[in-house]
């Protein structure tokens, strides 16, 4: 019995033992530190990016399927060249539906032939109602001739038989009148009548002889040598045989400049103030890892677009590669890392190491004892910030923070009470600008005040 007791304290002693040596480890291990450097600091942005030829020749639909008059507003691909296939100038590069393009045009030439019956209804129309408006003339003329005559013989005869020969004159001259004056209008209603015909007529000739020369254009050739690349649909898929081009969209091809590549890029919201037009970039392809490529940013677009499935906004940016490589190919993926800032001889220590309580920024300083010490942060890339006041170069810093730092000394406010003050002036200047520009405004040209669409003199 006292054995087995002896076993259990020696047990319970042996458990204490551990946990005292435990944790007596774990209170004196030190902290994780990292050093204050001093030197160049490089600011970053990776992107993935898809390669293009920076010219490229577009192979679309014929110019004659566009015309308004042929009205035919989408085809379809009946054949296209596999994608990458190389041609040459005059090569066959896709054809397109030539059925759709007959039913319209057989039907188009049904409405000129029924526009030309009517233009010669129209035209026989008006000269048979012109003719009979010509013999009424004739009629009328001879009634005036006659009662000329009546009159003459009447001489002699008393007043009233003169008076009533004088008025039978008068209305023979007025309706021989009257039936000049109908022929004429009539001519012009004859006229404006087969004029109208004679447009319609011509307009369905010409969209025959349109849409001819259209089905003769529907096997597509190359205009340039090159390799062939599908163009996209609106939905951003890739155009292929049986697929349904519009005039809106006309592009089937390209045929790519391959001497002149680019990579279409896209940057999220947070990093897009950094990039600018200009700047250097390497590259790598998924295609080629061994190779490093160098280019710069051309273009950098002014509206975001929404990414899919979520609330953030990416924009374009467009890196022109220098030189040219027979191996690169449009469509292959590149990682471009984009130097947007290069800083020389500044001090930077891990982003991990710097903390934030409220409006303070502050770091952990490892010296003799361990101080809360207030920083003025710059610049920043994916792991290391830059401290403009607050460090020296070679001070270490603790990456994780301290469970009792309220109890740690916090020395450098002064640094946080310049930072407000300068806030607070550049609040003040911003201020007395906007008031001075509402406050003076321009002078037209009437002595008048002229103001911006926004109430303020530009």
């Amino acid at each position: 019995m006292n054995r087995k007791l002896l076993y259990i304290l020696i047990a319970v002693a042996a458990i204490a033992i551990v946990t005292i040596l435990l944790t007596g480890t774990k209170e004196t291990e030190p902290p994780v530190t990292a050093e204050a450097q001093k030197g160049t600091f490089e600011v970053l942005v990776y992107t993935s990016g898809t390669l293009e030829a920076e010219n490229s020749e577009k192979i679309t639909i014929p110019e004659e399927l566009s015309s308004r008059n042929v009205r035919i507003y989408e085809i379809k691909i009946s054949d296209i060249v596999e994608e990458g296939t190389v041609v040459e100038e005059g090569d066959y590069v896709a054809s397109l539906d030539h059925k759709a393009v007959e039913e319209v045009l057989v039907q188009a030439r049904e409405e000129l032939e029924q526009a030309l019956n009517e233009y010669e209804d129209a035209r026989m129309d008006s000269n048979l109602n012109l003719s009979n408006n010509r013999d009424q003339i004739i009629n009328a003329r001879e009634n005036v001739e006659a009662a000329k005559i009546i009159l003459d013989e009447s001489v002699y005869e008393s007043p009233s038989v003169i008076r009533k020969a004088e008025m039978d004159l008068e209305k023979a001259k007025r309706t021989l009148q009257q039936e000049q004056e109908a022929y004429k209008l009539r001519v012009q209603q004859a006229e404006a009548r087969v004029n109208r015909r004679v447009v319609v007529l011509n307009q369905r000739q010409n969209r025959v002889k349109e849409l001819e020369n259209a089905y003769r254009v529907l096997n597509i050739h190359a205009q340039k040598p090159g390799m062939v690349i599908y163009a996209k649909d609106r939905f951003g898929d890739k155009i292929k045989s049986g697929s349904t081009i519009s005039r809106w969209m006309p592009v089937i091809a390209t045929l790519p400049d391959l001497s002149k590549m680019i990579s279409v890029t896209w940057v999220n919201e947070i990093d897009i103030s950094k990039v600018k037009t200009g700047q250097k970039v390497t590259l790598g392809t998924d295609a080629f890892p061994e190779k490093k490529l160098e280019g710069e940013v051309i273009t950098v677009a002014n509206i975001g677009q929404p990414l899919p499935r979520s609330d953030a906004k990416v924009f374009e940016v467009k890196i022109r590669i220098f030189g040219s490589d027979t191996d690169l190919r449009p469509a292959m993926t590149t990682s471009n890392v984009i130097q947007t800032g290069i800083f020389r001889e500044e001090t930077f220590i891990p982003t991990d190491a710097i903390f934030h309580d409220d409006t303070l920024e502050f770091v952990f300083v490892a010296g003799k004892t361990i101080v809360r010490q207030v920083v003025e942060t710059g610049e920043e890339n994916e792991n290391f910030t830059i401290i403009k006041k607050g460090l020296e170069p070679g001070e270490k810093v603790l990456l994780e923070r301290l469970a009792h730092e309220k109890e740690l000394p916090l020395e450098g406010m002064e640094i946080y009470y310049e930072m407000k003050r300068q806030e607070a002036l550049e609040n003040e200047t911003e201020e007395k600008g906007m008031k001075t520009e509402q406050e003076i405004p321009q002078q037209g040209g009437n002595g008048e005040a002229v103001h911006g669409q926004n109430g303020t003199g530009r």
